[in-house]
């Protein structure tokens, strides 16, 4: 490739964990317009199903989700094309979400298979060293197919030095761990989030003013909300559906947009994007477009556009959003790609810190 600008990073399934892409693909982003030109794969590597930057290097990590959990980090370059930087393994099953602390020193990882978290530390060029900590939840939940035992579903960096937060859709629970950064070890905060029975908590979106987030709950189609009390615990407000469209529907990825405005949630199943205000106690939903596919699995907000994965259709829908009302249109024909699972913006001021709205 020879090519200058933004780009997206498109993270995916391949043949060893049930898909038919072949790696990191990745796509110019035309910036006015919002279109997307996929270049290629430009990094061949087992099942890399979701996808994090590095907040001041341009370096990309990606999870690698097979039963021998790894994770694999890449340097980008100029041209969008990706270096490898090295890979290690993260000591659990099945990693699907890792994030970098704010300061960039320590990788969290979260391995669904054995319900577990792991921690890397980085060096000063991003590169992880071998894990320092791995911590495993115990305990199962009500649902004897998915929460035959706990089942790590996203790891969420503190900020200013607070907690991490770890979802876990197989025991309902959302842990909060302190990281002593010395020896790069999780310690504890009790108590833990107590979900409701049955909800499967998967992932977690926070406001910008710190104060609110909101959880999707996979296994009841379900959006949690919470209030974030001073010593970082959460304090339950409320309950209100993922979508409202009749049929079953296992909701994905939850952001909130970056005027602070709306909340976005992905429905598997009935294959939509709702739209929710934030003006009140709880979500209110004013708007449920059709994803382009009937497998939302990820999505991400950068500028006025936003980006839809859908798995099973093997495409990325790509929409411009309403900054009045907070609804997504589709704009340009669907992009081909296999079995995507992540959506990763990426401009060229690899110092900068993304501009999506997607919290990990």
């Amino acid at each position: 490739m020879a090519v200058q600008g933004a780009f997206v990073y498109l993270g995916c399934y391949t043949a060893g964990a049930g898909g038919h892409g072949e790696g990191i693909v990745v796509a110019q982003r035309e910036p006015d317009s919002g279109a997307l030109t996929p270049l290629g794969t430009v990094a061949v590597t087992p099942a890399p199903s979701f996808l994090a930057r590095h907040p001041d290097l341009p370096v990309l990590y990606a999870v690698n989700e097979v039963a021998d959990g790894g994770v694999s980090a890449f340097r980008v370059v100029a041209n969008g094309d990706l270096t490898a930087l090295g890979s290690r393994p993260t000591g659990g099953a099945d990693p699907c979400h890792l994030a970098v602390a704010d300061d960039g020193r320590h990788l969290f990882v979260a391995n669904y298979g054995d319900g577990s978290v792991t921690v890397l530390p980085l060096d000063r060029q991003g590169v992880p060293g071998e894990r320092t900590d791995l911590v495993r939840h115990e305990g199962h939940g009500v649902d004897p197919q998915r929460q035959e035992r706990a089942h790590t579903h996203m790891v969420v960096p503190g900020r200013n030095g607070g907690p991490l937060l770890a979802v876990d859709l197989g025991t309902d629970s959302i842990y909060r761990y302190e990281l002593d950064a010395g020896p790069g070890r999780l310690v504890e905060r009790a108590p833990r989030v107590h979900i409701a029975a049955g909800v499967g908590p998967r992932h977690l979106a926070r406001h910008p003013d710190g104060r609110r987030c909101w959880l999707v709950g996979e296994l009841d189609g379900s959006v949690l909300a919470y209030e974030v009390t001073s010593d970082a615990s959460l304090r339950f407000r409320g309950r209100v559906p993922a979508s409202g469209r009749p049929g079953p529907m296992q909701p994905s990825e939850v952001a909130v947009g970056p005027e602070g405005h709306f909340l976005y949630v992905a429905n598997r199943g009935v294959g939509t994007i709702a739209v929710f205000a934030l003006d009140g106690e709880l979500p209110v939903l004013v708007a449920e477009v059709d994803s382009g596919g009937e497998w939302p699995r990820h999505f991400a907000r950068v500028g006025a556009n936003l980006y839809v994965a859908d798995e099973r259709a093997d495409l990325i829908g790509v929409f411009r959003v309403n900054p009045a009302t907070g609804v997504p249109s589709l704009v340009h024909e669907a992009v081909g790609v296999r079995s995507p699972t992540c959506v990763l913006p990426w401009t060229e001021e690899h110092g900068a810190r993304s501009s999506h709205a997607h919290v990990a």
